[in-house]
């Protein structure tokens, strides 16, 4: 039978830690006792100790002579003189020597300006050292997507409301697009957090938003087109988008950008401008239904 000075044993023998409970649980076994001798362990020596004893060492070991070498290396304390002036036992005569000694001839003067750094070592171009930060592109962003196969982008700060919905509504009605639910829109802003290190802002801010478009496809919505509705200058440089029909590289999406929905709503000629375009819309939504019945 194995004894508990024995099982100790074969835990120490495994490298395994034996635990012993500090507190008794309730109605738990109460923990086996038993004689057991550790070995004591000798108390270390104090630093300063330590430190004679390496002092010691040092000076018993035979001394060769150094190599020559420049002023500068000569004029290097060694080290056990110098552990020997931070204790205070070093003998005068050496003390003596110390401060006597020559300066270098590679001693840099405290009064001399600094060099400036150049060009190749300045720290932007510098390998291992970052870039230096900048300000992050800054836009708000009403989305929506219709019947999850076309993205509406209103760069304004809130949604669009009841008249500018309306009015996009009828639009789509008149396009031959009737979406089966209305458009919600949801707000995305640029960047995400603030204080955030910043070294490209325009291809992190493009990242950022074709990252969240890539994420809607979670939602089940499957982008095809972009509409556009108002003009922002941080938008069109991010999109790289002008006005009327083109391709959004970024998103890799065509898309069409106009006239505001506050614009389309106080002004005949925008609504007017429209209409052209709404029999285009009307063909592209139609020709993408065929080839899905096909």
């Amino acid at each position: 039978m194995t004894t508990e000075p024995q099982r100790l044993q074969y835990l120490e023998a495994m490298g395994l830690t034996a635990w012993v409970a500090r507190y008794q649980l309730p109605n738990a076994r109460p923990t086996e006792a038993c004689e057991w001798t550790l070995p004591e362990r000798a108390a270390p020596a104090p630093p300063a100790e330590r430190l004679h004893a390496l002092l010691d060492e040092a000076e018993a070991a035979p001394r060769q002579v150094p190599p020559a070498s420049t002023a500068g290396e000569s004029a290097r304390p060694r080290p056990p003189r110098r552990a020997r002036q931070l204790l205070g036992i070093e003998p005068e005569g050496e003390a003596a020597e110390t401060d006597s000694a020559p300066v270098s001839a590679k001693t840099v003067n405290a009064d001399a300006p600094s060099p400036e750094p150049s060009p190749e070592t300045s720290p932007e171009t510098t390998p291992g050292i970052s870039r230096q930060t900048q300000k992050p592109l800054r836009f708000t962003l009403q989305l929506a997507c219709l019947a999850g196969r076309w993205l509406v982008f209103v760069p304004q700060p809130s949604a669009p409301d009841v008249a500018q919905s309306e009015l996009l509504s009828n639009a789509l009605k008149a396009a031959g697009i009737d979406a089966p639910t209305p458009l919600a829109f949801e707000t995305f802003r640029w960047p995400p957090m603030e204080n955030l290190p910043v070294e490209a802002p325009l291809e992190e801010a493009r990242e950022g938003l074709a990252a969240f478009v890539e994420g809607t496809q979670r939602r089940g919505w499957s982008p095809e087109r972009v509409l556009i509705f108002g003009h922002d200058e941080t938008l069109a440089r991010l999109l790289e988008m002008s006005e009327g029909e083109g391709r959004i590289e970024p998103l890799g999406l065509p898309g069409w950008q106009g006239p505001g929905l506050d614009e389309l709503v106080q002004s005949a000629a925008a609504k007017r401008s429209l209409w052209p375009t709404l029999l285009a819309w009307r063909q592209a939504w139609l020709v993408k239904d065929a080839e899905a019945d096909d």
